[in-house]
C-alpha cells in the first residue's frame, strides 16, 4: 500500500494576469490536504473510490474526461509497461493470479474555493500510484501530468496550482519559464476567508479573455500593474518586509475588481477584514466566489477570522507563511 498527501494552496498576488505571462506568487496551505491511498486487491480491475463525492467505480466505466480517471490513465501512459503494469483497464498480475488495485482519494480542501483542490488530488494520486508501481515520478513529471488534468478543471490554467502544490514551497511563477521557489525572510500570517460559493475558475478566466480580446491595450496595462505588484511583493517577502504587502494587496484587489472577477461577497469579506484590523486584504484565485485573504498581525488573526465569519465567510483558515531555506 502507498499513501501520499498534497497540500492546498493560496495565491498571494498575480491571479489572472499570470495567464498572460505576468508573475504570480503562491504558497502552500498545509492545514488542508488531499490524500491518495493505493492498495492491491484480489478483486480484478482498477477501482476508484472518492467517498467525498460519492464515487466508487471501476476505471473503465469512467468517462475519459473525468478528472480522476484522466489522472490515473496519465500515470499508466507515462510509465513503460512491465508484467506488473499495463495500460488501463489491464489488471495487475501477481504470481499468475489476477490482481487488481484500489485507488482511494479523500480531501479536506474545499472544492471550487480557490485552494487548489483539483491539483492537490491530482498530485497526491500521481505520487501514490507511481510509487505503488515501483516507478516514482519526479516532481517535474508530477507537475506536468497534473497540469494536463488542470485543463479539464480550468480550460486554460496558468500552471501555478500544480506547481506550488507539487513542490509544497512558496513559488514565484511565470508561465513558460523555469520554476522559481523563493525564500521567506520573516514569517507572516494570513487569514483565508471562504465565501462558500463555488469559484467557477474556467468561467472567470474565459470572461477575462473576452475582455482582453475586445480591448487588449487597456487590459495589458492592467496585467502589467498586477505583474509589477507581484514582483515587488516577492522582494518584500524575501527581505522580511512583510507589512509592505498590505498596500500591495489592496491595490491588487482593486485591479481584480476592474477585471470583473471579484464579487459582492468577496468585496464584503475584504472590507470586513480591513475594518477588523487586517493590514490589507484581497480576493484570491479565480474569483466570483471562492476565497479572500487578509494580512494580519499574528495576535489579531483570531479576531479577524471571527469578523470574516460574521460577514458571511463559511469557513476560515489561519496560516503562517514561514521561513524557508535558501533555494
Amino acid at each position: 500500500m502507498n499513501t501520499s498527501s498534497a497540500p492546498g494552496k493560496v495565491i498571494l498576488f498575480g491571479e489572472h494576469a499570470v495567464v498572460y505571462g505576468r508573475p504570480a506568487l503562491a504558497v502552500p496551505v498545509t492545514q488542508v490536504q488531499a490524500t491518495a491511498t493505493v492498495a492491491g486487491t484480489t478483486r480484478p480491475g482498477i477501482w476508484v473510490e472518492a467517498p467525498d463525492i460519492g464515487l466508487a467505480s471501476e476505471l473503465s466505466r469512467l468517462a475519459p474526461d473525468h478528472p480522476l480517471a484522466a489522472v490515473i490513465r496519465s500515470v499508466f501512459a507515462a510509465l513503460p509497461p512491465t508484467p506488473l503494469r499495463g495500460t488501463p483497464p489491464i489488471c495487475f498480475a501477481n504470481g499468475g493470479r489476477r490482481k487488481g488495485v484500489t485507488i482511494r482519494v479523500t480531501s479536506t480542501i474545499p472544492v471550487a474555493a480557490g485552494l487548489g483542490s483539483g491539483a492537490a488530488v491530482s498530485v497526491a494520486t500521481i505520487r501514490a500510484l507511481s510509487s505503488f508501481l515501483h516507478s516514482p515520478l519526479t516532481n517535474d513529471q508530477i507537475s506536468t501530468l497534473a497540469f494536463e488534468v488542470e485543463k479539464l478543471h480550468h480550460g486554460t490554467p496558468s500552471g501555478i496550482d500544480n506547481t506550488v502544490i507539487t513542490y509544497a514551497k512558496p513559488v514565484y511563477f511565470v508561465k513558460g519559464q523555469p520554476i522559481e521557489t523563493f525564500r521567506v525572510g520573516k514569517p507572516f500570517t494570513i487569514v483565508i476567508g471562504d465565501t462558500g460559493i463555488p469559484a467557477p475558475t474556467k468561467e472567470s478566466v474565459g470572461d477575462v479573455r473576452k475582455l482582453w480580446e475586445v480591448d487588449r491595450p487597456r487590459w495589458e496595462k492592467v496585467f502589467d500593474e498586477i505583474g509589477e505588484i507581484a514582483r515587488s511583493a516577492k522582494e518584500k517577502i524575501e527581505s522580511g518586509e512583510w507589512r509592505v504587502l498590505a498596500p500591495l494587496m489592496d491595490a491588487n484587489h482593486a485591479l481584480l475588481q476592474q477585471l470583473t472577477v471579484s464579487s459582492a461577497e468577496l468585496d464584503r469579506l475584504v472590507e470586513a477584514g480591513r475594518r477588523s484590523g487586517a493590514l490589507g486584504a484581497k480576493m484570491s484565485g479565480g474569483g466570483r466566489g471562492g476565497n479572500m485573504i487578509a494580512l494580519v498581525e499574528r495576535k489579531n488573526a483570531p479576531a479577524v477570522a471571527e469578523a470574516l465569519k460574521s460577514a458571511g465567510a463559511k469557513r476560515t483558515i489561519i496560516t503562517t507563511i514561514d521561513r524557508t531555506p535558501e533555494v
